[in-house]
């Protein structure tokens, strides 16, 4: 609900999707063509005391007026218009790369909800009369901060305007406590009367518990004639969306509404607090919907997965896994816990526990964690294995090949059925710039080794522990950095005089002084004299 709307105490309660695998195809939502819907998205949202502007705060991966218009692109409407104002070109950008073909109109300096739906008329009628034909039909009118509206309920308020032949027809909830809300008002015939404001409904109208949404269908003709004759005359000096509906039925119009008990699909978010429910029940649904597609969550309180994402029958989320973006995760897959992916493809049966994955492709069967950071570019190839305390960047690993533990690979190609071992990092940054390491197929390493690059590794090729690869090692070959080791006796004792290492390095001394004294004696005493060697 709209702040400046008699009838609604807070913004917009009307809310788009949250994206399940069951959401409404575009196209289908109604009978009738929808002529054009406007989202209103011009509000500042002061309370959300933030330097982005409210409509583009995210919830479930995306912008709240995403979510909003995907709902109202969902009706397939003629035209589909974004009034705008707060942070105007910042919005207008983002809406644009949201919905391409949305017209962004400017809301000028006359306040209100009535005035933003008006400028949004006259720049659909310009934009429809020059292309030679005139703006009729059903109008539908909701709001950029209404994340939880799905498509399916504006088509059924679509449907339930154009049944009635209505001039006006209003969405409405019905709450368990409607305090604070707008109170709809119906005749006899079931056709609204009017909305009453919470502080001027008397006793019996306060306990109506069907509440104003502010989210309309208008005729459009019906809503042109009425919004010439809203004026700014209240005590608010702003024009009021909700005065169309006295204008039409004093006109001999029928004003009807669509009552949900779904709340959620018509609260809107003025604040953190409110984004954050929001945000909860969005997951709560989406989670839910992939359940009843055949993914397994072992436990959806702590699993959050965008409305992006796509997930396979007979995967797995284990708890505390966050799942963004574009990922995508292929049949049997098992993801968690402790896991979270942002764009990641996940192939068929793979396993990722314990993972922080970005831009990252992992293959069919392939297994990755515990404690695994892939950065982006990062393709493991089918049955290969990134194990714990492992950190990849840009890097394309083979088929079957396995960097088992503790280590770095980044900017390299690691071939099939290769076998990194512990330690092994590719030095790829020179401090200007960056190198690439290719290690072959089939080749071993031993712990420790370190590819300084650029630097390549031939098929089949082994290296020693502790190795420094700076130069090609040829197929087959064995790598090493050999070097004489040299002991520095007392080095300790001189150098480190006092410390608890000197003094442990005195006792050993001490010690190993001692037994040998101790062995000479004992050999001294076991050796025959001279006299009883006669």
């Amino acid at each position: 609900m709209n702040a400046d709307m008699p009838g609604n105490s807070v913004n917009a309660p009307g809310a788009e999707s949250a994206q399940t695998p069951e959401r409404s195809e575009p196209g289908q939502a109604s009978a009738a063509r929808v002529a054009a819907v406007v989202v209103l998205a011009a509000g500042a949202g002061t309370r959300m005391k933030s330097r982005t502007p409210k409509i583009l705060h995210e919830l479930g991966g995306k912008s709240m007026v995403a979510h909003a218009l995907a709902a109202a692109r969902g009706l397939a409407p003629e035209r589909l218009a974004a009034v705008v104002r707060h942070e105007r070109d910042r919005v207008a950008e983002h809406i644009a790369s949201v919905d391409p073909d949305a017209v962004i109109v400017d809301q000028d300096e006359v306040p209100g909800t009535g005035r933003a739906v008006e400028v949004a008329i006259e720049a659909l009628d310009a934009v429809v009369a020059a292309e030679g034909g005139s703006l009729a039909g059903t109008v539908v009118v909701t709001y950029g901060d209404v994340p939880l509206l799905t498509t399916g309920l504006l088509a059924e308020l679509v449907r339930e305007h154009e049944a009635g032949g209505n001039a006006v027809t209003v969405l409405t909830a019905v709450l368990d406590d409607a305090t604070g809300y707008g109170r709809i008002l119906r005749g006899g015939d079931g056709t609204v009367t009017g909305i009453r404001e919470h502080k001027d409904a008397t006793e019996d109208e306060r306990a109506i518990r069907e509440v104003n949404s502010g989210i309309y269908a208008f005729d459009a003709a019906v809503l042109r004639d009425a919004l010439k004759q809203v004026t700014t005359e209240n005590a608010q000096g702003e024009k009021y969306l909700t005065d169309v509906l006295a204008i039409a039925r004093e006109a001999g119009g029928r004003v009807a509404a669509l009552a949900t008990t779904d709340r959620w699909q018509v609260e809107g978010a003025n604040d953190r607090i409110q984004l954050q429910a929001l945000a909860a029940e969005h997951n709560r649904r989406t989670v839910e919907g992939w359940m009843r597609a055949g993914v397994t969550v072992v436990d959806p309180a702590t699993t959050w997965i965008d409305a992006t994402v796509c997930l396979a029958e007979d995967v797995t989320v284990k708890p505390n896994t966050q799942l963004h973006g574009a990922t995508v995760v292929e049949r049997d897959a098992v993801i968690g816990p402790d896991t979270t992916l942002t764009d990641v493809l996940v192939g068929e049966g793979a396993t990722v526990k314990r993972t922080d994955g970005t831009k990252a492709e992992i293959g069919a069967g392939a297994t990755v964690g515990p404690f695994t950071y892939l950065r982006p570019g990062t393709r493991l190839g089918p049955e290969g294995k990134i194990g714990a305390f492992y950190e990849t960047k840009n890097a394309v690993i083979g088929r079957g090949a396995k960097l088992s533990h503790l280590g770095y690979v980044g900017d390299a190609e690691v071939g099939e059925g290769t076998n990194i071992g512990c330690g092994n990092i590719t030095a790829n940054y020179d401090g200007v710039s960056k190198h690439r390491t290719v290690i072959g197929a089939h080749v071993r390493t031993a712990s420790n080794t370190v590819f300084v690059a650029p630097v390549t590794v031939g098929d089949g090729a082994y290296t020693g522990a502790g190795a420094i690869v700076r130069k090609d090692v040829p197929a087959g070959a064995l790598a090493l950095s050999v070097a004489p080791q040299r002991n520095a006796e007392g080095w300790t004792e001189a150098n480190r005089a006092g410390s608890p290492s000197a003094a442990a390095a005195a006792r050993a001394r001490t010690a190993a002084a001692h037994a040998r004294d101790t062995a000479e004696t004992s050999q001294s005493a076991a050796s025959p004299t001279k006299e009883e060697g006669k």
